[in-house]
């Protein structure tokens, strides 16, 4: 009986891991859900007229069409691409290209000192079910008494 429990202990903690890092790689998703299209269609677009507004970051771009859908796309290394969009008459926003680590790194950071808490603490809690020759394991002791007749 005492297995059955730390099995279905185990698998509760090993199932509220995964949910956690389900989430945690889930991150904010914006409400908007941007058409991806092609740089040269989007070129084209800004040199129509088609283009209201862009974000700009790093070599990420998201704007709007005239119409309100929103767009996404990426961009090669374009210098003229600012003026270009000055010209067309679209309201440009920058941002910094986002400098973070890798997701894997990222997890793997944060969860580390829970697990390793964790992992000491099942450590000992092994140690205390008895036994000789584990460190902290006095509960069984095979030591036996010799009296001298």
């Amino acid at each position: 009986m005492k297995n059955i429990t730390k099995n279905i202990v185990l698998w509760i903690i090993v199932g509220l891991l995964l949910v956690a890092l389900f989430n945690l790689f889930q991150g904010t998703t914006s409400n908007k859900s941007y058409t991806k299209i092609s740089f040269s269609d989007f070129i084209i677009a800004t040199d129509t007229g088609n283009v209201s507004e862009v974000n700009i970051r790093g070599n990420k771009i998201e704007g709007y069409f005239d119409d309100g859908r929103p767009f996404s796309t990426y961009s090669p290394n374009y210098p003229n691409l600012v003026d270009k969009l000055n010209s067309a008459g679209v309201k440009i926003t920058a941002e910094p290209a986002d400098k973070s680590m890798h997701p894997i790194l990222s997890v793997l950071l944060s969860w580390f000192p829970m697990l390793l808490l964790i992992g000491v603490w099942i450590f000992f809690m092994r140690q205390m079910q008895g036994g000789g020759g584990k460190a902290m394991g006095f509960g069984k002791s095979k030591a036996k008494l010799l009296n001298e007749a």
